[in-house]
């Protein structure tokens, strides 16, 4: 009797405890806090990967936070210009952004290292240094006196050359080329005697249609296919030496981004890691089946950079990453960082990803992938 009363006794508090703890789970969410923000993106409404990417990250932030942050996302010209997202940022005009690191070269040079470099490293390689390498550490160095915490958000893989309305035989060709391309590679073709544009894009069709712009680079068969450029120029160069892996960014108010509890924190940096994988799969996916449109349909006249003027352009850029990286410390000290990691990571892939390419290179053709 005694033994049964104990039971009773202890199962009642038991079952008093559980529903005591289920009634509290409410009240705790209750007050937990939620946090509304907004996104502003440098990109065009609707663009798939790039837009829909930065898209996807608010909707799967909303969803593994349970609701407690809740983003409002910008395309870009609908809250702020498309090149001033990072200032929107910076100010905390809002909370969160996307782009690509060169486009606040004006304001950041040294940033331009962490979208991409000239004969640079690809999306494998650039990931590496991020999470591997310690690339994002000094990315965070370089925009901490600005007020923005940056994180990798996508990457579009090895990009092509661009569109040219003439055929490009030597680096002469170069020469007076009005050419819309942003970045270190931009740096680039003006050091070749090119007239550099930037341009956001919504507006290169039409610049490049009127003859306004003599070429353009945007960034591969997936979305080159979707802009139409082929109805605006003949010839289609591979590969894009100037964006071999270029990075997209989002990028955090740094006062918003830590008001938030650690938790939330994490739940940020890993959704940004997510859909950095997610982008660079959806590019990679997407722009084989493009590139068979755009050469079966559209008759498109896909064409390889001749090798004397890739030699030409890779010294050229060699140089300017130099001069460049001397303008000031932070650069210079981004741009050692970089290539000491650039030299450990090609020396591991010249005796693995370029020997499995060599093989595997007869295996495959333009017109039969």
């Amino acid at each position: 009797m005694e033994r049964r009363d104990f039971l009773k006794k202890t199962g009642a508090a038991a079952a008093a405890a559980v529903a005591g703890t289920a009634l509290s789970v409410p009240t705790v969410l209750a007050k937990e806090k939620t946090y509304l923000w907004k996104m502003v993106t440098t990109w065009p409404p609707g663009l798939p990967v790039l837009q829909t990417g930065a898209e996807r990250f608010a909707k799967r932030l909303e969803e593994v936070t349970g609701g407690r942050i809740k983003i409002q996302v910008f395309a870009g010209g609908e809250l702020v210009p498309p090149l001033g997202v990072f200032d929107a940022v910076s100010d905390g005009t809002v909370e969160v952004g996307s782009g690509a690191g060169y486009y606040w070269a004006g304001k950041v040079p040294a940033a331009q290292w962490f979208a991409s470099v000239p004969f640079g490293l690809n999306a494998q390689g650039i990931n590496a240094w991020f999470y591997g390498g310690g690339g994002l550490e000094l990315w965070e160095e370089v925009y901490a006196p600005f007020n923005v915490i940056p994180r990798p958000q996508g990457n579009t893989g090895v990009q092509m050359g661009g569109w040219f309305r003439k055929e490009m035989k030597t680096i002469e060709d170069f020469k007076g080329l009005k050419m819309r391309i942003p970045g270190l590679g931009g740096k680039v073709i003006a050091k070749a005697g090119g007239t550099v544009v930037l341009l956001p894009g919504g507006e290169i069709f039409t610049s490049l249609e009127r003859g306004v712009l003599d070429a353009t680079e945007w960034v591969g068969p997936m979305h080159d296919l979707r802009m139409g450029f082929y109805k605006a120029a003949k010839y289609y160069y591979y590969p894009g030496w100037h964006e071999p892996g270029t990075c997209l960014e989002v990028i955090f108010n740094k006062k918003a981004y830590e008001s938030l509890p650690k938790d939330l924190q994490a739940a940020v940096d890993a959704i940004a890691m997510e859909t950095n994988f997610w982008s660079l799969c959806q590019f990679e996916s997407g722009n084989g089946a493009a590139l068979q449109e755009l050469i079966t349909k559209h008759k498109v006249n896909l064409v390889k950079f001749p090798e004397p003027l890739l030699d030409d352009l890779r010294k050229m850029a060699k140089e300017t990453l130099e001069e460049e990286a001397k303008k000031d410390a932070m650069s210079a000290k981004v741009h050692e960082a970089f290539k000491v990691f650039k030299k450990q990571v090609g020396t591991w892939g010249s005796v693995s990803e370029q020997p499995y390419y060599d093989v595997i290179a007869d295996k495959y053709s333009l017109k039969e992938g």
